[in-house]
């Protein structure tokens, strides 16, 4: 075997080290936190506890009595299992949108779904009770969700229509189209805004901060098959994402299908974070914050920063749930305002270290 086959070998091996070590301590992280969230709130309830609660439901038996298994099995466990998908699906969109844009700085909102979906919740809100409500009665449960996922989706694939002429998708196209709409939807957002009266002003306020209060196994049911194949499919384009980042033209002479990836990136973007807001509201900052810890610290191999991303992305949002129920039980604070005021400040930290401080 020659020298530089020796190297390539001893870098491959070291590259699989680091990616178990760093899995596999983010698996406990998530582990963790995952326990404290079943066991912190209102009622406390001790780990040793949860696990028997949780073991004896998977184990088929018949489940403990007591307030503290309904309070688990009922009420924090869905909350837990939609926390997790959420985040694992806004930190993976992140990471993908930073590789597709090729820009460490890029978040899923930027292809427009956010903008869309809260553009729908909001016409949701205040047209149906207008028009809807009086001709069908109140509105289900599930019409604010399913609007708000389908105005995400249907917005991110018309950005998508303007962007791609003669075959081929132009990112910085589909850049400034969704600044564009983002400015619109919020626009016309404040003219939902001023024709709500109070109570429909209270929903559009509570919804554009995000929570998981309402999680059910209904809604778990209702997210899963939307946010699990897409994270199990991003991880396929890993490899395409690593030769995008030298340049779509490199890309396609290193046989990379550039225009099938672009697209599948943004329609995979566009249903995880469509179902992720439609289910729990707008939570800013996961996307954007996980993956560019996660390559300072393990560098922007996709094949490492995806499936990581997934990981610290759950932990981080289920971390956040927990202190939004537990720091002004047994009220409650709406989710985004946690993960804004953490993480504002601390991607700017990490802005002002990469630059060497502030310029005077």
């Amino acid at each position: 075997m020659t020298a530089l086959a020796l190297e390539q070998e001893h870098f491959r091996r070291a590259f699989r080290e680091r990616r178990i070590f760093l899995m596999a301590v983010l698996a406990v992280l998530l582990l963790l936190v995952s326990v404290l969230a079943l066991g912190l709130g209102a009622t406390g309830v001790s780990p040793a506890r949860v696990f028997a609660i949780v073991a004896n439901a998977l184990s088929g038996h018949a489940m403990a009595t007591g307030g503290d298994a309904v309070i688990i099995l009922q009420v924090r466990l869905p909350r837990l299992l939609l926390g997790l998908m959420i985040g694992a699906a806004l930190a993976s969109s992140g990471a993908l949108m930073q590789g597709l844009f090729r820009n460490p700085l890029a978040d899923p909102g930027l292809v427009g779904v956010s903008a869309g979906a809260a553009l729908a919740a909001a016409a949701t809100i205040t047209l149906g009770d207008k028009l809807l409500a009086p001709l069908i009665g109140p509105l289900p449960f599930g019409a604010l969700p399913v609007g708000a996922f389908a105005g995400g989706l249907l917005t991110t694939l018309g950005l998508y229509l303007v962007a791609t002429r003669s075959g081929r998708t132009s990112i910085a196209t589909m850049l400034l189209a969704g600044v564009a709409f983002g400015a619109l939807a919020g626009a016309v957002m404040g003219l939902f805004s001023y024709l709500s009266d109070d109570r429909q002003l209270r929903d559009l306020s509570f919804w554009s901060l995000g929570s998981l209060s309402g999680a059910t196994w209904t809604k778990v049911m209702a997210v899963a098959p939307f946010i699990l194949p897409t994270l199990l499919t991003m991880s396929f384009l890993a490899r395409g994402l690593n030769a995008l980042s030298l340049g779509e033209a490199e890309a396609f002479h290193l046989g990379v299908p550039v225009q099938r990836v672009k697209a599948i990136a943004v329609l995979l973007v566009a249903i995880a974070v469509g179902a992720s807001v439609a289910a729990a509201g707008m939570i800013g900052f996961v996307g954007i914050v996980v993956p560019h810890v996660l390559r300072l610290m393990a560098g922007a191999d996709h094949r490492m920063l995806l499936p990581a991303s997934s990981l610290l992305g759950a932990a981080l949002l289920v971390a956040a749930d927990t202190m939004a129920r537990t720091i002004a039980a047994p009220a409650e604070l709406p989710i985004g305002i946690l993960t804004a005021a953490i993480g504002a400040p601390f991607f700017l930290w990490l802005l002002l270290r990469r630059q060497g401080g502030i310029a005077l």
